[in-house]
C-alpha cells in the first residue's frame, strides 16, 4: 500500500496557517530578541492589531508595565541561565489592549527548535468572560453566604445575650445596692456592704469578660495556610480580576513593582483578598473624574516588612468618615455594607502588617499596607 507523501514546505506552511486562523486562543510566536514571527487571526481580534502591523515588532508591545520593562531582561537571563519563570508553566497575568487598556489573560509559553533558531510560542486565552462568570458566581455565593452569617449572627447574639445577661444584671443589682446603702451616712456596718457589694460588682464585671474573651479567642482561631510567595504574582493575578468589567472606563493602571521586595510571608487567598478589594475600591472612587489612574507599588519596608500602596486619582476620603474608615459599617460608597476595609485591616493585622492611607499625589487616596517579608523563610 502506497504511503502518502509527506508535506512540502508550501503544504507545512499553508496547513500551519489554517491552524493559526482557525485556534480558538491567541497564538504570538516570537524569536530570542523577541520580535514577532507569526500572530495568529486570534491574537488580531484579541489585541487589535493585524499581523502585518506587529511582525517584526517586540513582543513587549503587548504588555502593560512592569512586564513590558523586564521582558527583554528575562529572555536574556533565560537564554544565559536556563532558569525558567513563565515557560512550561503558564501563568494569570494582564495583557495590553491597542486601545490602551488592559485585560486579564492566561498565558502559557512553549520552546522549540526550527531552522536552527529557538523561537517561543504563546498560547493566550481572554480571562476577561471566564472572571465576569466567576464574579457572578462569587457575587451568588456572597449574598447566600450574608444569609448564612446573618442567621449565625442572630443565633450567635441570642447566645451571647442569654449569657451576658447574668452577670450584667448582678452588676447593675449590686451597684444599685451600694447606691442605696450610701444614701445616708453609714455606719462601718453599712460600709461593709457596701465593700461586699462593689466586690461582688467587680467579680461580676470580669465574668462578662471572660465570656467576651472566649467569643473573641473562638472567633480568631482558625489557623491561616502561610508559605512564601511572589508578591508581584499576587499583585497581577489579583490585578486582572479586579479589573474585570473596568475596560470600557479606559482605567490606566501603572504598576512599578521593587524586585528586591518580592518575596512575601503570607497566606495567598487572603492577601490577594486585600488586593482585590482596594482595587475595586479605587476603580470605584475613580468613577466620576475625569483623570483614571490607578497606581500599584511595591517598595522594601521596615524591620523585614514590604509595603505595597494602591493609589487612586479619585475624589478621596471625606473628613467625616477617615477617622472610622476601617471600623466595620462605615463606607464613602452609596451602596455597601462597608466591612470590606474591616476586613482587609483585620487580614493584614493577623499577618502582622499595618494598614493606613492619606492623601494622593494627584488627589485621590493612597492606601498603604505591609506584609512580613519572605526572604528569611526562602
Amino acid at each position: 500500500m502506497d504511503q502518502p507523501a509527506s508535506e512540502g514546505p508550501f503544504q507545512a506552511e499553508a496547513h500551519l496557517r489554517s491552524i493559526l486562523a482557525t485556534v480558538p486562543d491567541a497564538m504570538v510566536v516570537i524569536d530570542e530578541a523577541g520580535s514577532i514571527l507569526s500572530f495568529s487571526a486570534a491574537a488580531e481580534k484579541m489585541f487589535g492589531y493585524s499581523e502585518a502591523e506587529v511582525i517584526g515588532e517586540n513582543v513587549k508591545m503587548l504588555m502593560p508595565n512592569p512586564d513590558r520593562d523586564r521582558h527583554d531582561q528575562y529572555l536574556i537571563n533565560y537564554l544565559t541561565t536556563g532558569k525558567r519563570k513563565i515557560i512550561g508553566i503558564g501563568r494569570v497575568t494582564t495583557a495590553l489592549h491597542r486601545d490602551g487598556n488592559t485585560f486579564p489573560i492566561e498565558l502559557s509559553v512553549g520552546e522549540a527548535w526550527s531552522d536552527g533558531r529557538r523561537i517561543f510560542t504563546g498560547f493566550i486565552r481572554d480571562l476577561t468572560e471566564r472572571q465576569q462568570t466567576l464574579l457572578r458566581l462569587q457575587d451568588l455565593q456572597s449574598e447566600l453566604a450574608h444569609v448564612g452569617r446573618v442567621s449565625e449572627m442572630g443565633t450567635l447574639a441570642s447566645s451571647l445575650a442569654h449569657e451576658l445577661n447574668q452577670p450584667l444584671t448582678a452588676v447593675a443589682s449590686y451597684c444599685e445596692s451600694a447606691r442605696d446603702l450610701l444614701r445616708n451616712d453609714p455606719d462601718p456596718e453599712t460600709l461593709a456592704m457596701v465593700r461586699e457589694a462593689m466586690d461582688e460588682a467587680a467579680g461580676q464585671a470580669i465574668r462578662a469578660g471572660q465570656i467576651v474573651r472566649r467569643l473573641r479567642d473562638f472567633m480568631s482561631h482558625g489557623e491561616t495556610e502561610r508559605r512564601v510567595e511572589s508578591l508581584q504574582r499576587l499583585i497581577n493575578e489579583a490585578n486582572a480580576l479586579a479589573l474585570v468589567g473596568s475596560r470600557e472606563h479606559a482605567i490606566d493602571v501603572q504598576l512599578s513593582l521593587d524586585p528586591d521586595a518580592d518575596l512575601v510571608f503570607v497566606d495567598r487567598i487572603q492577601v490577594q483578598q486585600v488586593l482585590v478589594n482596594l482595587i475595586r475600591n479605587a476603580i470605584d472612587a475613580m468613577m466620576e473624574s475625569s483623570m483614571r489612574c490607578l497606581s500599584i507599588r511595591t517598595a522594601r519596608g521596615r524591620d523585614g516588612f514590604v509595603q505595597v500602596t494602591i493609589e487612586d486619582t479619585g475624589s478621596g476620603i471625606s473628613q467625616t468618615i477617615a477617622p472610622q474608615l476601617f471600623q466595620p459599617f462605615v463606607t464613602s460608597k452609596q451602596s455597601g455594607m462597608g466591612i470590606g476595609l474591616s476586613i482587609c485591616r483585620t487580614i493584614v493585622e493577623a499577618h502582622g502588617g499595618r494598614i493606613w492611607f492619606e492623601s494622593g499625589r494627584n488627589g485621590g487616596t493612597a492606601f498603604h499596607f505591609t506584609l512580613p517579608s519572605g526572604e528569611a523563610k526562602s
